[in-house]
Formats: C-alpha cells, sequence, structure tokens
C-alpha cells in the first residue's frame, strides 16, 4: 500500500468517524424533545447549508421527514441556480410541542453537530427558533447576518411563496443575498 492510498484511507476513516459522531449528536438532541422522530431530520450530516423549517407542513408528516414535499424541492432548486454547495440538511425546528427553551437547544445542537456554514430559516417559525438557537433576539428576513461564524439568512416564507407569486418573487430575493460574489 502506498503512502497516498493510506492517507486516502485516513481521509475516508476520518470522514467516516465525523459522520459518526455528528449523527450520535443529532440523536441526542432529538432526543429533547418527545415524538421528533416522527419528522426526521434528514440530508448530510456533514452538510455546507442547514434549512429549518419551522411546522412540518402535510407531506412532512405523511413522509416522516424535513421538507418532503414541494418547498424542499423548491429550496433545492432555488439553492442550486444561485451555485450554493449541494450538501445539505433539513431540520423541522418544532416537530412536536415543546418549550422554546427546549426547541432552541434542540435546533443548536443540530446546527452545532452538522456545522454549516449556512443555515436558512425558511419561515417565521424557523426564523424565531433559530433566533433563539443563536441567542439574538430576532432575525430580520432577507438579510443576512454572521452569527457564531455562519451566514444566516431568514425568508419570509419559502412553502406559503409557493402558492403566491408576490410572496415568492420577494423569498427568491431574499435568497439571492446567499449568491456567492463574483470576482
Amino acid at each position: 500500500m502506498s503512502a497516498t492510498d493510506e492517507t486516502a484511507d485516513d481521509i475516508l476513516r476520518y470522514e467516516r468517524l465525523c459522520r459518526e459522531k455528528a449523527e450520535a449528536e443529532i440523536a441526542a438532541a432529538d432526543a429533547l424533545v418527545p415524538g421528533s422522530g416522527r419528522i426526521r431530520s434528514v440530508g448530510d450530516t456533514l452538510a455546507e447549508i442547514v434549512l429549518v423549517k419551522g411546522l412540518p407542513g402535510p407531506e412532512d408528516r405523511s413522509a416522516g421527514r424535513a421538507l418532503a414535499g414541494a418547498d424542499g424541492d423548491a429550496a433545492d432548486k432555488a439553492l442550486d441556480a444561485l451555485g450554493l454547495p449541494p450538501e445539505r440538511f433539513a431540520v423541522c425546528s418544532r416537530p412536536s410541542r415543546s418549550s422554546a427553551g427546549v426547541r432552541a437547544e434542540r435546533l443548536a445542537l443540530i446546527i452545532e453537530a452538522v456545522d454549516p456554514s449556512i443555515v436558512v430559516a425558511l419561515d417565521p417559525q424557523a426564523s424565531s427558533d433559530v433566533a433563539l438557537a443563536f441567542g439574538v433576539n430576532a432575525i430580520t428576513s432577507g438579510e443576512p447576518l454572521r452569527l457564531r461564524g455562519r451566514t444566516v439568512l431568514a425568508l419570509d416564507g419559502l412553502e406559503a411563496s409557493l402558492t403566491d407569486e408576490r410572496l415568492k418573487r420577494r423569498v427568491w430575493r431574499q435568497l439571492q443575498a446567499l449568491a456567492p460574489a463574483k470576482p
């Protein structure tokens, strides 16, 4: 075995360990909220982007996972159009009834476990929960800010924008704030 092969194997082992660690931390965070397993978080556990949806919609509940419906497809298409990294992780911040403090702790732990560079709150409920998770009073929709080394953006409502053309344009403008700077 060559040194290059050993290095590649070491990198794969390290990535596997990082994924296992993130998965264990996410599972521990989910255990804080009774019933959170019914709407499971999905995606790359080492993602560059975490998408946070507040309340799960009917399609999420039916599929048992976050962003299972048209809003998940729309989020992926929009982020792809902006040239953002394809590694994404989706979570519903309110999978069951729980106190705001518990929701904030769970979400903060999930964000730390995944360790993304970008966090997008897809609706007002998610924005409120993300603000609590980061320990700030509020996050203004459409204005990206840096919190704990991450870019955080709140949207006015991705799922709601799918049936409201005016809101769809506003949400798209908000998302464009995440586009990488052009040289």
